[in-house]
């Protein structure tokens, strides 16, 4: 009986293709090969899906910071884009607008009252940015996620794997070689797929992350100076209002 198992589980046990490993895993390595590879599904996808937007976005606000320093007029320009942005840089803009028509109205007689439109106008851009970058970082925290626990996922299945071969061992009594060797490559496997997930993650993650930071500095440099623009608009119109110094008396 003895015979006809080993005779049985030889055909198997010589059999070390992808495929046939997975089928003779342990179902917890199995949950754990089928999670690492959906996980690593999902990451390309997310590459592919960070990679265009970031491309895309970076298109959009050259033609946008073109369009925004060619003199033409602001009104025009926030009428165009700047009620439904279709990029980050033209909510930035259509945001500080927009506080900017609000208070246009109001007569800045006063610095208080400038200053008071300046820093409503940077809160307004600074919201609009912090809103616009949450939206293009979405799911970079699952590829940071997935770079990281990855391994040790894979890893957790290799050593599940490992036990249930020396387990399956010492029930045969037998250390041989070709009754050894199935088992382990089977635990080994969850790992290679642990760092077949973790590695792009990784990779991608430190990739994409760089480019959102230098996308955000984009942002930020281009509220700096539109604010810029905007107070100096702000305190010209002040300027006529403002009280004119009194005239000193004449000496003697």
């Amino acid at each position: 009986m003895g015979n006809v198992t080993a005779q049985a589980l030889a055909p198997m046990a010589h059999d070390m293709s992808l495929w046939s490993l997975f089928l003779q895993a342990d179902w917890v390595v199995k949950a754990v090969m089928v999670s690492l590879l959906l996980a690593s599904v999902w990451v390309w996808a997310i590459v592919f899906e960070k990679l265009t937007t970031l491309r895309r976005v970076n298109r959009a606000a050259d033609g946008f910071e073109d369009r925004f320093w060619s003199g033409g007029s602001l009104e025009e320009l926030f009428n165009k884009e700047g009620e439904q942005p279709s990029n980050p840089i033209a909510a930035v803009f259509g945001a500080a607008m927009r506080e900017w028509r609000r208070s246009s109205g109001r007569a800045m007689t006063s610095d208080l009252a400038v200053n008071g439109l300046k820093e409503r106008v940077e809160r307004a851009m600074t919201v609009a940015i912090t809103r616009e970058m949450d939206r293009l970082e979405r799911w970079m925290v699952f590829l940071a996620t997935v770079a990281s626990a990855a391994p040790f996922i894979g890893l957790f299945g290799t050593v599940w794997g490992i036990m249930n071969s020396f387990a399956a061992i010492a029930g045969m009594q037998s250390t041989n070689l070709a009754v050894v060797a199935p088992g382990i490559a089977e635990a080994l496997f969850a790992t290679a797929i642990g760092l077949v997930a973790a590695i792009p993650a990784t990779i991608a993650y430190n990739k994409l992350a760089t480019d959102l930071s230098r996308f955000a500095g984009r942002l930020d440099a281009f509220a700096a100076e539109f604010g810029a623009i905007l107070s100096r608009q702000s305190e010209a119109a002040a300027e006529p209002a403002r009280p004119a110094p009194a005239r000193q008396p004449a000496e003697g």
